[in-house]
């Protein structure tokens, strides 16, 4: 069974032990003793040295840890060294994840089911079903007020029978380690925590995402939220001088400009949908009659657009028309047809797509399908 330091000190960087067991190539060690934090509860595991040897990854395997190097280790006696700019950063996320999960119930009545520290940022999952934006900044506030407060941050251990007030219960049995802010949340964890609230810094909720019924909140501590506020800033400021206005009155800008964007678009659309028609009735008007009377037209594209499909419906609205249009990218049919032509369409288009082993069909009068090959749009044409 492998002592784990860090169940007694999160701030232990270093310290000596001795290998009692490793694979072959001894690229895998188990040690007596360590302060490495392996993957578990949601918070990735540290790196660090042992014996001068970089650990590429730790795994919690019950009774013991296991070490894994990037290259074999010589000595049976060994010091580890911990990153400790990783595990003091991985013990502000926690402990800050705590503090909100307490105070979210607390506010909000919204329990965790889950929780996961990124690389970047971390996530609390939350079993309700929506939160408003006046919840979230209450609970921002009062979370930042405990950070201010500097509240003590404890570890002890109880029997699982004896372990009351734990803010979620815990299904395992025998001798729990309990994590404590005080005044504020019990919680069985084996995760690495600050000893006071303070050492959490600043707590920013960023984001929040609904999922499968609950809610995802995306939120940073300590330097990773003055990283990212400052990149937030940096970013507005940028909007901001593009407007050539202050940055508190950029959102209303950018605002109306979206609606002015909206508003010139759909009058593109709407102008490029009259211009397509006017196309399609000009080419109707400039297409000479067959022997039989019907105005065809075989017309080949990159790609079909709503241009061309407008186009198309307006040149099969006059009389005894038939336009069929092939695109290269994806190969594809777009037959419009007259309802007096004589021709189903839809029908036709899906028997001759199925000969070739397309797909497709439609209206009698409109209908659109894929081919698998260009080679397939000559075959249609035929």
């Amino acid at each position: 069974m492998t002592d784990r330091i860090y169940y007694n000190d999160s701030y232990a960087t270093e310290f000596h032990a001795h290998i009692v067991d490793s694979n072959s190539d001894r690229t895998r060690v188990y040690l007596d003793r360590t302060a490495f934090y392996p993957a578990s509860g949601g918070q990735p595991f540290d790196l660090g040295q042992l014996g001068g040897v970089p650990v590429i990854e730790v795994v919690d395997e019950e009774d013991r840890i296991a070490h894994v190097l990037a290259a074999p280790l010589e000595s049976l006696e060994i010091a580890g060294q911990i990153h400790w700019d990783r595990r003091f950063d991985h013990m502000q996320q926690h402990t800050g994840q705590h503090l909100l999960s307490a105070v979210f119930a607390e506010l909000a009545n919204a329990p965790t089911i889950s929780f996961h520290l990124g690389t970047e940022s971390s996530t609390l999952d939350l079993a309700v079903p929506s939160l408003d934006p006046d919840t979230i900044q209450a609970v921002e506030r009062r979370a930042n007020q405990i950070v201010f407060e500097n509240r003590q941050v404890s570890v002890d251990f109880q029997q699982s029978s004896n372990a009351i007030g734990l803010r979620k219960a815990s299904d395992r049995e025998g001798l729990l380690r309990i994590v404590s802010i005080r005044d504020l949340d019990r919680s069985a964890c084996g995760g690495t925590h600050v000893r006071a609230t303070g050492e959490i810094g600043p707590i920013l909720i960023r984001k929040l995402e609904k999922l499968r019924g609950n809610i995802r909140v995306e939120f940073l501590c300590g330097m990773r939220s003055v990283r990212r506020a400052r990149a937030d800033y940096e970013a507005l400021s940028r909007i901001a001088r593009s407007f050539s206005a202050p940055l508190d009155e950029t959102p209303a800008l950018v605002a109306a400009q979206a609606e002015k964007l909206a508003e010139s678009d759909k009058a593109r659309r709407r102008l490029s949908a009259e211009l397509a028609t006017a196309k399609g009735r000009e080419l109707y008007s400039a297409t000479l009659p067959d022997s039989d009377g019907i105005r065809r037209i075989v017309r080949r594209l990159d790609v079909f657009t709503d241009d061309v499909r407008t186009e198309a419906q307006s040149f099969a609205s006059g009389p005894k028309a038939v336009m069929l249009l092939l695109a290269r990218d994806p190969p594809s049919v777009l037959l419009a047809v007259s309802k007096d032509s004589g021709i189903d369409a839809g029908r036709w288009l899906k028997a001759a797509l199925s000969a070739l082993g397309g797909r497709g069909g439609g209206s009698p009068t409109m209908a659109q399908g894929s081919v698998p090959s260009e080679e397939a749009l000559n075959q249609i044409v035929l």
